[in-house]
């Protein structure tokens, strides 16, 4: 029978000022998933990590996407996977949709690119929508495409590739956990006008600086007024790192996703390792275990390896 073993990057959503519509991919941490096109329409998971995550398809995140991607290609066909995953889950780094969109682009390898990239979002969006309750794609869509993507709309899906600059990542990932759906219900439901407006603000500064290769510009649009606010005082550290972070010379940063982890991006290699030390210290110095990546962007999404 048929196999594909997929790589599928770890992400980093909203980008500070971008709420469930900025994304990018990250050259580690990633998952591998092994898929294996079955002859029945059945689907079968098989775990190689410590994670404990259900093997039940309905109750696991690339289940749930390989049920689907078996529906909408009917005939007698169903799937197997065995996923190791190195993106822990709860840690911000998008662990559902790395294992979501993953299970996407390897059905779809296996079924011979039957599905377009719209198709593959929507069929990914399914499991996110089990991890968190809510379907988006601010970590789907970069998992999928790679580099930086802007989701202009997901009824209709309407997904806007951007420039990508050569920047190096600086990722701290503190050893607590913060579930998604935990931070989605702490958010407020209301924004005063002159808020939004900044942000609106921000957003539209953060694209045009990726677009323009603009490093000044995006670290002066690299600023939330609406949910870092209120998200950080989960994060243990947060202020620290990210005022020390800047001092040392990042652009800027903030909340991975819904967090715990922090993302600094770096002109350089080299202040992005000192990024990296800040990280270290601050967390060592509050006693919380803590890794830490210094990485750059993945241009090329989840894609096949031998």
């Amino acid at each position: 029978m048929k196999q594909v073993t997929i790589k599928s990057p770890g992400t980093v959503a909203n980008l500070v000022c971008g709420f469930d519509i900025l994304g990018l991919a990250l050259n580690d941490p990633y998952d591998i998933m092994e898929f294996r096109l079955l002859d029945e329409p059945r689907v079968i998971i098989h775990n190689r990590d410590n994670f404990g995550l259900p093997t039940d398809p309905e109750q696991n995140v690339a289940g749930v996407v390989l049920l689907a991607a078996m529906e909408k290609a009917g005939g007698n066909i169903g799937f197997e996977v065995t996923i190791e995953k190195r993106i822990k889950p709860g840690s911000g780094l998008g662990s559902s949709a790395a294992s979501a969109a993953g299970a996407a682009v390897g059905a779809n390898l296996l079924l011979e690119n039957r599905f377009t990239t719209d198709e593959l979002v929507q069929l990914a969006m399914i499991g996110e929508k089990l991890a968190s309750g809510v379907k988006h794609a601010d970590n789907i869509t970069p998992c999928i495409l790679g580099g930086i993507t802007l989701i202009r709309s997901i009824h209709p899906i309407d997904i806007v590739p951007l420039a990508a600059p050569e920047l190096f990542v600086t990722v701290v990932h503190p050893q607590i956990e913060v579930r998604t759906a935990d931070a989605r219900q702490i958010l407020k439901q209301k924004v005063l006008l002159k808020d939004a407006i900044k942000q609106w603000g921000n957003i539209a500064g953060l694209v045009a600086g990726f677009m323009r290769n603009d490093k000044a510009l995006i670290s002066r649009s690299l600023e939330d007024v609406i949910i870092e606010p209120v998200r950080s005082i989960l994060i243990p550290g947060f202020d620290e790192v990210k005022r020390q972070c800047k001092e040392a010379g990042a652009l800027g940063g903030g909340i991975s996703g819904s967090g715990p982890s922090i993302f600094m991006l770096s002109e350089t290699e080299a202040i992005a390792q000192d990024v990296a030390g800040i990280m270290k210290t601050v967390y060592s110095g509050i006693g919380i275990d803590h890794n830490v990546y210094v990485t750059t962007i993945n241009n090329r999404g989840a894609e096949e390896i031998n």
